[in-house]
């Protein structure tokens, strides 16, 4: 178990030291910036890197400063997934027990990632491919570079689609058919093509994406931050819900909402004609 997980307390994530990948975090302490960083290999995962994203993920939970995430690659590239010699390859020579392992582990990334409470914004060029996929279908929303590659190629492998969560949340985010093409195929997803599916959010060129990610979080971190948090909780928690259950849950998240000193900060700023200025309580 993580430090921050056994001490259950908020502190603040700013001097984090991060071993398998870049860790920033902003001036004012609330967005920070995960980067993937092998650019030499196309920012491939590991053992360890899966590990360590997995249990900070965990960890964001308890964090008092940073309010929104950006998830990038360095050199121009997202994440080739999976490394092949580094993981691929050893996992051939698995038995059945540790491979099982292995895909909860990775499996319990995609976890925590949808259960952290801050928004995450992927910022995606170049090659996205197999488990670099996930981490930007794992995200909240998604920007890419028009050169973005967007593979779900685990079928290249000998493997299933089936990987992390694929057959369950690709689909809900373009649609049955468009995700079981990419997912028995594993061909290249276009960026114009994520874009127009709404896999991507919005398209911007190489030289802007990671400003227009930082852009996008830096407003979600200085917004309602506590009613952000309960947004993404309800647009995870739902898909297992009937209209009646959805109704309900709703009712009583916006009504924990309502509560909050941020709700009447911006009922009174908007009563003397200014902008407020939310504290996330």
């Amino acid at each position: 178990m993580s430090t921050a997980s056994m001490a259950g307390h908020l502190r603040p994530f700013k001097d984090y030291q991060a071993q398998h990948f870049l860790w920033e975090v902003s001036t004012d302490g609330r967005v920070a910036t995960i980067r993937l960083n092998r650019p030499d290999r196309k920012n491939p995962l590991t053992f360890e890197s899966y590990a360590e994203l997995r249990d900070l993920f965990r960890d964001l939970a308890y964090a008092s400063d940073v309010r929104a995430v950006v998830l990038t690659g360095a050199g121009g590239n997202f994440s080739s997934g999976g490394d092949v010699f580094e993981i691929i390859e050893p996992l051939t020579q698995m038995a059945m027990p540790d491979l099982l392992a292995f895909t909860r582990m990775t499996g319990d990334l995609v976890k925590a990632m949808k259960k952290c409470p801050q928004p995450i914004v992927a910022a995606v060029d170049g090659i996205c491919a197999g488990a670099g996929a996930i981490l930007a279908m794992a995200s909240d929303l998604r920007l890419a570079t028009p050169e973005a590659k967007t593979a779900f190629l685990f079928t290249r492998v000998g493997l299933a689609g089936a990987d992390m969560g694929a057959c369950g949340i690709l689909p809900r985010i373009i649609g049955q058919g468009r995700a079981a093409e990419l997912l028995f195929t594993g061909r290249a997803m276009s960026a114009s093509e994520g874009h127009a599916w709404g896999f991507y959010n919005a398209l911007h060129a190489a030289d802007a994406v990671e400003a227009e990610a930082l852009k996008l979080a830096q407003s979600l971190a200085d917004g309602p931050w506590f009613a952000h948090t309960m947004t993404k909780t309800m647009l995870n928690q739902e898909w297992a819900m009937g209209i009646d259950e959805m109704i309900e849950s709703e009712a009583q998240a916006q009504a924990v909402c309502m509560a909050t000193k941020d709700f009447r900060r911006a009922f009174e700023a908007f009563a003397d004609k200014r902008k407020p200025v939310f504290e996330g309580n």
